[in-house]
């Protein structure tokens, strides 16, 4: 059995994953603090204003890294919901229960900054004509969608397995988010920085990237907190939990 297949039967197994993740949580945690306030510092006081939007832009370097992470983490929902459905592999189905709400908050809080920018820049607080917008609304209420239908299922498995298609089935609206500044006519401006391409002075973009990792930090840190405290309510009953909770008393 080779490295890869021994380490993928390993994912499997609820007491191997519970320990693997706590040295990745302390680290997810510290890199999170340290990033976001090196960044959010960095942007909000000593980054350059925008020569046509002033200090209003500096709403950028909260706006852009929620919603990028909110589109990220949507992806690995559709990701964890494939391998439930095709191995059926318990941790996935405990990382769609770690991310749904966590993708609510942060999509809320992509949609408000949004809002809050548009209103100096655009005039206005929303506009339905927007494809960005809107795609990004729908994108909140795949997240709400796929937190109620869980809860409207009483059995876990049947749950977890509906989950899994939901959250397929909208990644489609990924690639409609994403490049609706280029399909349609928008008031959104195009991407601000991609992989070969920076729009903006380095003064700008580099806390931008900061706040960008330190928010995957955030994500990281939170979501292996959620999981583990999954784990254990999943595996509550089991001798290796009961163990666990003896040796911290």
């Amino acid at each position: 059995m080779g490295p890869l297949k021994t380490l993928w039967h390993r994912l499997g197994s609820p007491r191997w994953f519970y320990g693997m993740l706590a040295p990745w949580q302390l680290g997810f945690g510290v890199a999170a603090i340290a990033l976001l306030t090196i960044g959010t510092i960095w942007g909000l006081v000593f980054a350059p204003a925008d020569y046509q939007q002033g200090e209003s832009f500096r709403i950028i370097y909260i706006h852009v890294p929620t919603v990028i992470l909110a589109q990220s983490a949507y992806m690995m929902l559709g990701v964890a919901g494939f391998v439930l459905l095709v191995w059926r592999m318990k941790m996935a189905d405990v990382a769609m229960v770690a991310i749904v709400p966590f993708g609510i908050a942060i999509t809320a809080l992509g949609l408000f900054t949004g809002a809050v920018w548009g209103r100096p820049t655009w005039g206005t607080w929303w506009e339905w004509t927007d494809a960005r917008l809107v795609s990004t609304l729908i994108l909140l209420f795949l997240y709400f969608g796929l937190y109620a239908l869980r809860q409207a299922i009483p059995n876990a498995q049947s749950a977890g397995r509906a989950c899994a298609v939901l959250a397929i089935v909208g990644l489609i609206n990924i690639p409609i988010i994403k490049y609706s500044v280029e399909w349609w006519t928008t008031l959104h401006q195009g991407s601000t920085f991609s992989v070969t391409r920076v729009s903006m002075p380095m003064q700008m973009w580099a806390p931008l990237l900061v706040n960008v990792i330190g928010m995957y930090c955030l994500f990281g840190w939170v979501i292996t907190r959620r999981m583990r405290t999954e784990v254990l309510r999943r595996e509550r009953d089991t001798a290796w939990v009961n163990e666990l909770i003896g040796s911290r008393l």
